[in-house]
Formats: C-alpha cells, structure tokens, sequence
C-alpha cells in the first residue's frame, strides 16, 4: 500500500487550536499516527505495535475527531496523508523517538548504576564508614552521584526521597525491604584508671555502679543479669559516652566499632566477661524490591562487604570480605 499526499479538507479556522486546548491527546495515539505513516498501512503499524487492525483504525480516527482534522485519507488501496497529516507526522514523530529514548534511559537504569544515590545512615556509623565505600563506588561507577544524609532519627525513605538507609537494630517498618548485612556487637567497658579506683565490677554489681547512660533510667543485660542503672552522666552521642569512659567517669556500653582501637591499646578494659553486653541487626532498608535500580542494588552489595563494624573485640582482624 502507497502512502501518498493530498491537500487538506476545508475545516472551520481555529478549531484544531481550540481542541487542542481542551482536549487530552494521548502520546499512544500520536506514536501510533507516526507508525501508520512510517509503515504505509494500518496492518503494518498494527503488526509492529502488538494490536489488531480494526483497534488502530479505530484509534486513528478517534484522534482526527479530537483533532478535528482529518489526517488520513482512505481508499481501499491505499492511504495518503493530508497536508496537515504530513505536519503533524514530523511532531508526532519526534515525540516516539524521544519517548523511545527515555524508555531505553530508564531501562538502562537496571543495567547500569546512573543518576543520583540518596542515603541515609547513623551519624557514627556513616562518619566511620561511609566515605571509603562511597569513594571506592563513585570511582567504578562514574555516571553516579551520591548524597548521605547522616540522621540519628527515624527516618520515612518515601517522604525524604531516599533510596537508601542504613538502619542498626529493631525493625518498625515492615512495609520497607530489608536486607542483613550484619550485627553489630556492643561492650561494656572503663578505664584502667576507674578500675582502679573503684575495683572490677561484677555483674550483680551493675546497679550500684557509675555509669553512662543515655537516659535517666536504663536496663542493661550483662553476664544473664538484668539491671537498672542510674548513670551519673547522660548523653545522647555514642562517641561522647566512649570519651566518658576514656577520662573515667563510669563504665559505658559502646559499639565495638567505637572501642576497638581503644580496647586494642589498653586505654579501655572490657568488662563483665569477653561476651558483647548487647548485639544489635544492621540493616539496608529500601522502599521496594520491584525494578530495584541498579544504583541501590549494586551500592547495598558494597555496604555487605563492610564487616568491620560487624567484628566482635575478640576476634580476627578487621579485612574485607571478598
């Protein structure tokens, strides 16, 4: 079948502007106008676009009726395009080729990592830990950008617009996807100097003991024993807790990934058995598993090779997972 060109019908002036003002066009309806161009026939944009016959007939003249132009005219043979057809076809093919595009851009998405990374982590663990796997992942995945956001608060991932979180402990969200990357392990721990001076606790003795605490009352678990304390210092920052405990105001339970390096060099002692006082989940949360892009995918398989904050005091050295 031909495709040929004749002139327009007579048409009341102004009308297509007045449509187009009121009426929704849809961009299906317009990349199917540019396939019957293309192809010459209704059959073969039907065969290209997955429809029938009779439902692109149909949709092209329903778009000639919202239009109020007619685009096509029909013979038994053949289909030639009208003058306005012709115009129309140049814009109605622009915007296939550029829905085409943005298809593929998307889809390239799953593919490749792309486009910007939003995060959000605990300010400790984030500080510690983020820059060197952010660092390691921009230099392999150049056409990503990446933004942490580092929050000691509850975080809601569809209402900030993020695509990520590092969360440590209980889950409140069961509606997010979450994904294990490990447990980090908490100790009690002193000074030599507070040892010293107020001797080596045991774990019936937590209550009476100085401690830092992060509220007026806390319950601590060590050694199968459950106490109430009253910290004689309260803080809401884990490093300040850890630094209490350096200059030896009383005995604090911290992350290992906090003490470590001062366990290591004697300048704190683990108390109450080498066992951590506390394990706590870390977690990679994100809003679904569906179509995950590549981006978050491919940066929660970095932050699950991270172990360190993982590492118990007493156990090997801190090294990358392979």
């Amino acid at each position: 079948m031909r495709l040929g060109r004749v002139s327009d019908n007579a048409l009341a002036p102004g009308l297509f502007v007045r449509l187009a003002l009121t009426v929704m066009i849809s961009p299906a309806d317009m990349v199917l106008f540019a396939a019957v161009v293309r192809e010459g026939s209704f059959s073969g944009a039907a065969r290209q676009l997955g429809i029938t016959k009779q439902t692109t007939s149909e949709r092209i003249g329903k778009l000639e009726k919202q239009l109020g132009v007619r685009l096509l005219e029909r013979t038994t043979r053949r289909l030639r395009v009208t003058g306005s057809g012709a115009m129309y076809f140049e814009r109605c093919s622009a915007i296939a080729a550029q829905i085409d595009e943005a298809n593929k851009e998307v889809q390239q998405q799953q593919v490749e990592p792309v486009g910007l990374l939003r995060v959000s982590s605990p300010m400790l663990y984030g500080r510690r830990y983020l820059a060197p796997v952010v660092s390691k992942f921009l230099g392999r995945y150049p056409k990503t950008r990446i933004e942490v956001v580092l929050a000691d608060r509850r975080i809601n991932l569809i209402e900030e617009g993020l695509d990520l979180a590092i969360h440590i402990g209980p889950l409140d969200d069961s509606s997010l996807v979450s994904r294990k990357l490990g447990e980090a392990p908490a100790y009690c721990v002193a000074s030599p100097g507070y040892l010293s001076k107020h001797g080596v606790p045991r774990a019936q003795d937590l209550a009476s003991a100085r401690c830092v605490g992060f509220s007026a009352f806390e319950t601590w678990q060590v050694a199968g024993v459950k106490s109430r304390i009253d910290p004689v210092l309260i803080v809401n920052d884990l490093e300040v807790a850890c630094e209490a405990a350096l200059a030896g105001v009383g005995i604090a339970r911290v992350p290992a990934l906090l003490c470590r390096d001062a366990v290591r060099e004697g300048r704190l002692k683990v108390v109450f058995g080498p066992k951590p006082a506390m394990v706590r989940t870390v977690y990679a949360l994100y809003p679904s598993r569906l179509n995950l892009p590549a981006r978050v995918r491919l940066f929660v398989d970095a932050m699950a090779t991270l172990v360190e904050p993982m590492l118990p005091l007493h156990g090997p050295s801190p090294r990358k997972r392979s």
